[in-house]
C-alpha cells in the first residue's frame, strides 16, 4: 500500500517509507567508493590523493543542488499541506529550471578557472595532471549531478521514494560497471572513473527529469509557471545549512588535506581519503533517514498536526540513537579490514589507516544526532538555526579542532579532531532542540 504524508506514522510506517531513501543513500556512498577501490588498487595512492583534492570542488557545486534540493523540498511539502497542490507543482518547477540554470553557470566558471582553483586546493605539479584528468570531466558533469541530488528530495515529496531508490541502484551500477570496464579494461585511470561517475550521474539525474516532464501519476510533475521569486529565496534560505554542509565540509576537506600533506605526506592524504570513503557508507544511512523523514514534518507542521508533530520527533531521536551506536559498533569491527581493502598493498599506509580510523570513528557516536537536527530544522522552514548548526559544525568547530589538535599532537591530532567537532555540535544541536520545542510544538 502506498504511504502518504498524510498518514500517522508508526515506527513500522516510518522505516517503510524512509527506507528507500537510506537504502538510496547507501548506493549513492557505495559506488563512490567503488571509484576509490578501483583508482587505489589499480592506479595507485597518487591518483587516490589527486581525487581527493578536487573532490571539493565537485561538492562545493554540488552543494547549490543540495540547498535547493532540501529547503525546496520543504516549501512544496508544505504547499501540499495546505492543500495547494498545484501551487506545488509551479514551485517545484521552479526550482529544477533553477538547479538546471544554476548548475551550468557554476561548473563552467570552475571549468575556466580549474588550474588556479585545484592550486589553492593543495595540488602540486606531481598531482596536478592527474586532478584535472579527474576534474574536468567530473566539472563537465556537475549540472547533472545537481539534477540527481534535488530530484533525490523531490521524489519523496512527489511520494516516489521507491523510484528514487530504484534510479539510485541503476546510477550505482552503471557506475560500478564502468569503473571496471573504464578503469580496468581500457586503463584511462582517474579519467575512466570521472566518466564512470558523469554516467551513474545521467541515470540518477535525466531520467527523473523525463519523469516529471510527463503526465505521471504523482502529485508532482513540471507545468507551465510564473516565477515564484519569494519562494526561491525562502528555499535559498531555508536550505542554507545544507549548502553550508557541503561548502564546509569541503573546505574543512582542503584544510585536513593541507594539513596532512605537512604531517604524513601524500600518504596521510590517501589515508584520509579511505576514512571519507568510509564515512560516507556510514553516515549515509544517517542522512537517508533524515531526509526521508523530512518531508513528514514539513507535512505535518504545514498541516498544523502537533500529535502527529510529537510522534514523529520522540520515535525519531530513538531511531538516530540506535544506529549511532550500531554504526560505531561496526566501524570499531571492520576498521583494519576495510583499510585492508582499500589499501592493503602497502603495510605502512594500511597501518596508518586502519589506526587513524578506530579513532576517527568515535565521531559517528555523535554525527546522527547533529545531521538529524540539521535536516529537521529545514524541515520546519527555519533556516536560520539550520544554518548556524551546520556552520558550527561542519567549519568552526571542524576547523577549529584540526588546528588546534594538529598543532598539540601531530598526526594523531588530526584524526581526534572530528571527534572534538562533532561532540561540540551535538551539545549545540541539544540546546536548539530544547529552545525551540515550544514554538513549533514538536515536544
Amino acid at each position: 500500500m502506498t504511504i502518504q504524508l498524510s498518514d500517522r506514522f508508526d515506527l513500522s510506517r516510518l522505516f517503510r517509507f524512509t527506507l528507500p531513501s537510506i537504502v538510496m543513500m547507501l548506493v549513492t556512498s557505495i559506488y563512490s567508493v567503488v571509484d576509490g577501490l578501483f583508482v587505489s588498487n589499480l592506479v595507485g595512492d597518487q591518483a587516490l590523493a589527486a581525487v581527493n583534492i578536487v573532490y571539493p570542488l565537485v561538492m562545493i557545486v554540488g552543494a547549490f543542488g543540495f540547498m535547493l534540493g532540501a529547503g525546496g523540498s520543504a516549501e512544496v511539502a508544505k504547499a501540499r499541506g495546505l492543500g495547494k497542490d498545484q501551487l506545488a507543482k509551479e514551485y517545484f518547477t521552479n526550482l529544477i529550471i533553477t538547479v538546471v540554470v544554476g548548475g551550468a553557470i557554476l561548473s563552467g566558471a570552475c571549468l575556466l578557472f580549474q588550474k588556479p582553483l585545484l592550486g589553492v586546493l593543495g595540488a602540486n605539479e606531481a598531482l596536478m595532471r592527474d586532478c584535472i584528468a579527474y576534474g574536468t570531466i567530473m566539472l563537465a558533469g556537475a549540472p547533472i549531478f545537481l539534477l540527481q541530488t534535488s530530484c533525490q528530495s523531490f521524489l519523496v515529496v512527489a511520494e516516489r521514494p521507491k523510484m528514487g531508490l530504484g534510479l539510485a541502484i541503476g546510477a550505482g551500477v552503471t557506475n560500478m560497471l564502468l569503473d571496471y570496464v573504464f578503469i580496468a579494461l581500457f586503463r584511462w585511470g582517474v579519467a575512466g572513473a570521472a566518466a564512470a561517475t558523469v554516467c551513474g550521474y545521467v541515470v540518477g539525474g535525466l531520467v527523473p527529469l523525463f519523469y516529471f516532464l510527463s503526465k505521471n501519476k504523482s502529485p508532482l510533475r513540471l507545468v507551465k509557471a510564473k516565477p515564484h521569486l519569494r519562494m526561491l529565496g525562502k528555499s535559498c534560505t531555508n536550505g542554507i545549512s545544507e549548502l553550508m554542509t557541503n561548502v564546509s565540509a569541503s573546505l574543512v576537506t582542503v584544510l585536513y588535506n593541507r594539513q596532512l600533506m605537512a604531517a604524513a605526506g601524500q600518504q596521510g592524504v590517501a589515508a584520509y581519503t579511505v576514512m571519507m570513503y568510509v564515512n560516507f557508507v556510514f553516515a549515509a544511512a544517517l542522512i537517508g533517514f533524515s531526509m526521508g523523514s523530512a518531508p513528514i514534518f514539513s507535512y505535518q507542521y504545514g498541516a498544523d498536526d502537533k500529535a502527529g508533530l510529537q510522534g514523529m520527533f520522540k520515535m525519531c531521536l530513538k531511531v538516530i540513537l540506535v544506529l549511532a551506536v550500531v554504526m560505531e559498533v561496526l566501524a570499531q569491527l571492520l576498521g583494519g579490514t576495510l583499510s585492508a581493502i582499500f589499501v592493503g598493498y602497502n603495510d605502512a599506509l594500511r597501518e596508518m589507516t586502519a589506526s587513524g580510523f578506530h579513532v576517527f570513528a568515535l565521531a559517528f557516536l555523535f554525527n546522527g544526532m547533529n545531521i538529524f537536527g540539521s535536516a529537521f530544522f529545514t524541515a520546519l522552514g527555519d533556516g536560520l538555526v539550520s544554518g548556524i548548526l551546520s556552520f558550527l559544525r561542519t567549519l568552526v568547530f571542524a576547523c577549529g579542532a584540526v588546528l588546534l589538535f594538529s598543532a598539540l599532537f601531530g598526526l594523531a591530532g588530526i584524526w581526534w579532531a572530528p571527534v572534538a567537532a562533532e561532540g561540540a555540535a551535538f551539545l549545540v544541536t541539544i540546546a536548539f532542540f530544547l529552545g525551540k520545542r515550544k514554538k513549533y510544538g514538536y515536544a
